[in-house]
């Protein structure tokens, strides 16, 4: 593999540790993997109204199989970014690619709704891997000059890969024999080719440091404490609302504005994250503390939006909350990521960004979950009016500690 000049060497981590600088196509093509898997992550949102459809079940167990994906990510997380820190990005990757295609496998044969759970955790446990391990080897590639390109392109490939993954299952369920089924043969082949991009990724191993246990609540080390609460602080409330859309979009799209087309609930979530891709190259000049407020500001306007929506029915409105969420989780992330890229060393990074996503997806969880319970119980309605407000607030608050935190970015 070509190599163009030796890494400089960073201020507390060995030089082993850091990999010299390759071309610039190889930080594209590390961000690939982070994209293959997220195309999974979202995948099966156009389909539980199909599985629901077939196997019968409630809106509340619904948003429980989508939160077995939280609990496989959050377990996943607690492991992946100290192993990836110690033995390397490639030993943590693969095994996950494998994950990966075993869940495609299950989804595309699912009957039961246990079996859509184990699918769904599986593909948690992989995506742990990618957004710790991951999202660290495209900045390793990218080297010390090129942290901030590193940061916009693990943060997009995330983002662009969660909101294709809709818009194919989407359209190849209405197209395509075997509805529940082809999008995850497509996505099988599309995780071969990152297998084989992780096989060939430009990455020196590390070296071997760090002290500690290899299963713990994953952290920042010692200095870097401000920079993970403030990004939390947004980046949480932004990617609780995308996945209140992803969990329950489908049902606010069939039981309140009478449309049960997959295509068009893949459309929202597809467009709902190309926002977020979008505006991270549209700030990717500001200040991170600019970042982050917008991305507060993004969220508190769609939870307004997504009031409107419900209360009149509107799926312009409902696709104007979307786009906002979005944006609201794209600018958190980019605003999260790139505090921890300026702030937390190479033998650290994959820790670091797994304690970010703990961070983010714990709401992301349990919020939606209640929210679907509580429209169980009092209605579709007042149950997204309640998420909408809680959330809100959160996001507001997000926006007040970056603004009035002393020192932010």
């Amino acid at each position: 593999m070509t190599i163009t000049r030796p890494a400089p060497e960073v201020v507390g981590v060995p030089a082993a540790a850091v990999p010299a600088t390759a071309p610039t196509r190889w930080v594209w093509l590390a961000a690939w993997p982070v994209t293959a898997v997220f195309v999974l992550s979202n995948a099966a949102t156009p389909l539980y109204a199909l599985w629901q459809r077939d196997i019968g079940f409630s809106k509340g167990t619904m948003t429980v199989v989508f939160a077995c994906y939280i609990v496989g990510l959050i377990g996943s997380l607690l492991v992946s970014g100290v192993v990836s820190d110690r033995v390397g990005r490639k030993p943590v990757l693969l095994p996950a690619l494998g994950l990966a295609v075993l869940a495609c496998g299950i989804f595309a044969t699912a009957t039961s709704v246990v079996a859509l759970m184990a699918a769904r955790l599986f593909t948690g446990v992989a995506v742990g891997a990618v957004v710790s391990a991951g999202m660290a080897a495209v900045t390793d590639v990218a080297g010390p000059d090129r942290k901030r390109l590193g940061a916009l392109l693990a943060s997009c490939a995330m983002v662009l890969g969660a909101g294709l993954g809709p818009l194919l299952a989407g359209v190849l369920s209405e197209t395509l024999p075997g509805p529940t089924a082809t999008v995850f043969l497509v996505e099988i082949g599309l995780l071969a080719l990152a297998f084989v991009t992780v096989l060939r990724m430009p990455l020196s191993q590390p070296s071997g440091g760090g002290a500690g246990a290899w299963i713990r609540l994953p952290k920042v080390p010692r200095g870097s404490g401000r920079q993970l609460f403030l990004g939390i602080a947004v980046f949480a409330p932004g990617i609780t609302s995308t996945s209140f859309v992803l969990s329950l979009g489908p049902s606010l799209l069939s039981g309140l504005l009478g449309t049960t087309s997959r295509v068009v609930a893949g459309a929202m979530a597809f467009v709902m994250f190309l926002a977020a891709t979008g505006v991270q190259f549209a700030v990717r000049g500001l200040r991170v503390r600019v970042i982050l407020m917008g991305g507060a500001g993004s969220v508190v306007a769609g939870m307004v939006a997504l009031m409107a929506a419900v209360w009149t029915s509107s799926v312009v409105l409902l696709a104007v909350a979307a786009i906002l969420a979005g944006a609201g989780q794209g600018m958190g992330q980019l605003g999260g990521l790139s505090l921890l890229n300026s702030a937390v060393p190479g033998a650290r990074l994959a820790e670091a960004n797994a304690a970010l996503n703990v961070g983010g997806y714990v709401p992301a969880g349990a919020l939606p979950v209640a929210a679907g319970y509580l429209s169980d119980g009092i209605g579709l309605t007042g149950g997204a009016t309640t998420f909408a407000v809680v959330l809100g607030v959160l996001a507001a608050g997000g926006g007040m500690a970056v603004a009035t935190r002393d020192g932010a970015p």
